[in-house]
């Protein structure tokens, strides 16, 4: 099990980090905790204390009982400097929750209290679970922040969108459950996955093409199977980006993710991504047209017998980018088609395209695809075709990303996934 040093900043958030140590030691791990003097504020030191068994460090200058031990571990025969021997011993340093002011203290490289200057000594694994007022997340200065953090190899577990700390108000920051930060943390900790060092790109959901203020033309994409690929990718190792169209499910734990709204936005937003990715999974379902001329306010019914409205056809984004791939990138489409012949309609596809693989879902059915948690689904490739039988989206997501795998090892055949139904 893993030595797992906590910091905890201040926030109302504070009091989830106690339930996050419970859920780490009950797994096995050895947890120590680092507090910041504004967090003592809403979680008391002793608190922490009882639930890891090991002494809790605030300021810079106080002895350490532990010598900077985890619990199980024998201490050192001498008093090290705290900050530094406790990311020396442990296996990831993770902050829960990170405050926007600690995050700007780590993207500057400030070190002006324990948990910093420790921060600033660590080599060890990076894990920021941030948490704050909707509007301070949205700041350009906290987005900046991160994305200098995640540029240095930090993991970033997303805060979820729902009720905030203020009264009445509602919005994205609010930490995530403690559940998920811990499994992002264990899947940060497992090293050797086959898709390690990979960069993964996953679009998800469905675009909205506005008619006017208030309508729009959209489809029926809940982003499941994306968010699927997308959990299942970081799970073996891969650094992942989801780019999420209109999805209203939680995101997978120590995924980045970019929201989007029209295929214009999505468009902008893969091209932005797919140059740096190694593999792109484009699991979202775009808007084939649009309207012509959006109103910018809300058309009114009065006095209207009916409405027209034109209708222009939207960029191929796979197809767009796919033309201008590097070598070694795989690229896999998603179709879905309607009764017989789909695979014949994704073969064309994949030549037409330029893909490696496509994967098609037959959305005649009922019981699987829209707004389902199964699927069934046949890939495609150069080589043949592979049945995916009915079951999970997380196991179809498993037979697809398998797939990927055979690709990028230049594998000649294709293989029969077995699974239940």
């Amino acid at each position: 099990m893993a030595r797992i040093l906590l910091g905890v900043t201040g926030g109302i958030a504070a009091y989830k980090a106690v339930e996050l140590v419970r859920l780490a030691t009950g797994a096995g791990h050895a947890v120590r905790v680092v507090q910041t003097p504004a967090s003592l504020r809403f979680v008391g030191r002793a608190t922490f204390e009882g639930v890891t068994g090991a002494p809790v460090l605030v300021d810079e200058f106080e002895p350490d009982p532990a010598r900077g031990a985890f619990p199980g571990d024998p201490a050192p025969d001498h008093d090290p400097i705290s900050h530094l021997e406790l990311v020396a011993r442990c296996d990831a340093l993770c902050l829960v929750p990170a405050s926007a002011n600690t995050l700007a203290k780590l993207a500057g490289g400030l070190a002006d209290n324990l948990l910093t200057s420790a921060a600033l000594a660590n080599v060890a694994p990076l894990v920021l679970a941030p948490a704050m007022n909707n509007r301070m997340w949205e700041h350009p200065a906290t987005r900046a922040n991160l994305e200098t953090l995640r540029s240095r190899g930090a993991h970033v577990v997303e805060p979820a969108s729902g009720a905030l700390a203020s009264r009445g108000e509602w919005g994205v920051g609010r930490l995530a459950e403690p559940a998920v930060i811990l499994e992002a943390i264990e899947g940060v900790l497992a090293t050797g996955g086959p898709m390690d060092g990979l960069r993964v790109l996953v679009t998800a959901g469905g675009t909205r093409e506005p008619i006017d203020s208030v309508r729009y033309v959209g489809n029926r994409s809940s982003g499941r199977m994306g968010l699927a690929l997308a959990e299942e990718a970081a799970r073996r190792g891969a650094e992942v980006t989801l780019v999420c169209a209109h999805v209203s499910l939680p995101r997978p734990a120590g995924v980045r993710t970019i929201e989007v709204g029209t295929s214009a936005e999505l468009e902008t937003a893969v091209r932005a991504e797919f140059d740096g990715a190694d593999v792109l999974a484009m699991a979202a379902a775009p808007a084939d047209f649009r309207p012509a001329e959006p109103a910018a306010h809300k058309i009114s019914k009065a006095g209207r017998d009916g409405l027209v409205v034109e209708l222009e056809p939207t960029t191929d984004i796979l197809a767009a980018v796919a033309a201008g791939r590097r070598p070694g990138q795989t690229v896999v489409g998603f179709a879905a088609e309607h009764g017989a012949g789909g695979v014949e309609r994704a073969r064309e596809k994949l030549e037409r395209k330029g893909l490696d693989a496509v994967v098609v879902n037959d959305i005649s059915r009922t019981d699987i695809g829209f707004d389902s948690t199964d699927n069934e689904v046949m890939i495609v490739t150069r080589a043949g075709e592979a049945a995916v039988p009915r079951g999970p989206k997380a196991q179809v997501a498993a037979a697809v990303l398998d797939a990927v795998e055979r690709l990028r090892a230049g594998a000649a055949a294709p293989t029969t996934v077995e699974g239940e139904s």
